[in-house]
């Protein structure tokens, strides 16, 4: 198992921070589950083949962007070993490569779920729980909970609940929940971030763990200053998914993991989870020496990169 070389960089006044690789378009080919693997490789080569049209045409987008330049581009597919373990890396790599012959598609990096909450020890899912920073609701007493403790995080005002023990006072009136920053009309969102915890350890949502891929192929992830979506390259599999890396670098020729931006093809089922997605993204407090960091070198690429997080990545959803 080998990890490639890394370089570090000096930020003035701030605690030195490492500079990982970037694409600038990092491709997800698929959020696969024991689902796409039931009706075996041919039911996987029907996913590849709905998928390549659009894959390409993301690829097409980012050279238009680039005229000047050749871009960097990476594929990746996530697959999904934290909820359900089924069949083992070595037979599932296989599948997989079987099913994308014939496709136009080179997968570069393979990624497991369970990677997004924890991955070489460092606890990634409470790293990005601690960087959260809840939208405030205009005019609350802040009465509420924090997401830290209640594992709930929304974009904007609940209803609110009305409280026994006050018999001679009048009912309070039902309000609507409003979403912060609406446009015209309120699209309120409440989304759970774990569901429930035992001997400390917490099972994240697959909202959450979608919200940290997704952040990792950003790109903007530190721990301690470090990276950490190096990806490995295996000169053999495991057979226990335990025993495998967060990331795995397939393709030796591949661009770099992260990217400046991150462009996704899923089945239309993933699009309320998506959604959660976005909310939670929109309220991720990055590292200021990291966000610096990032703009400076795309700057110098003359990359126009948003500011909002949630800008950064686009998505494709397809109908199974």
């Amino acid at each position: 198992m080998r990890r490639p070389d890394v370089t570090f960089e000096e930020t003035a006044a701030r605690r030195s921070v490492e500079s990982v690789p970037l694409a600038h378009l990092s491709v997800e080919l698929g959020h696969l589950y024991i689902e796409e693997f039931a009706g075996g490789v041919e039911q996987l080569r029907r996913h590849f083949a709905r998928v390549a049209p659009w894959a390409a045409a993301a690829r097409q987008a980012c050279v238009d962007r680039m005229p000047t330049a050749r871009p960097r581009i990476s594929t990746c597919f996530l697959i999904d070993d934290y909820f359900t373990r089924f069949s083992t890396p070595r037979v599932v790599m296989e599948q997989v490569r079987e099913a994308a012959q014939g496709t136009g598609l080179v997968i570069d990096y393979f990624a497991r779920e369970a990677g997004c909450a924890q991955a070489d020890d460092i606890p990634l899912a409470e790293l990005v729980l601690t960087q959260l920073v809840s939208d405030p609701d205009p005019g609350t007493a802040g009465d509420r909970p924090p997401t830290s403790e209640t594992g709930w995080l929304s974009n904007g005002r609940r209803s609110p609940v009305s409280r026994p023990g006050q018999a001679m006072s009048a009912s309070q009136e039902w309000q609507p929940p409003m979403q912060n920053a609406a446009n015209r009309h309120s699209i309120f969102m409440d989304v759970e971030l774990w569901d429930y915890e035992e001997d400390g350890r917490r099972r994240w949502s697959c909202p959450f763990l979608a919200a940290v891929w997704q952040l990792m192929r950003m790109g903007l992830l530190r721990h301690e200053g470090e990276g950490v979506t190096n990806p490995y390259q295996l000169d053999d599999w495991p057979d226990n998914w335990d025993e495998m890396p967060a990331v795995v670098k397939l393709n030796p020729h591949a661009a770099p993991f992260s990217a400046y931006r991150t462009f996704s093809v899923l089945g239309s089922r993933f699009l309320p989870i998506e959604h959660a997605v976005r909310t939670i993204l929109s309220q991720v407090s990055i590292s200021p020496a990291v966000l610096d960091q990032i703009q400076t070198r795309s700057r110098n690429e003359h990359i126009d990169l948003p500011k909002d997080l949630v800008e950064r990545s686009e998505y494709v959803f397809v109908s199974d």
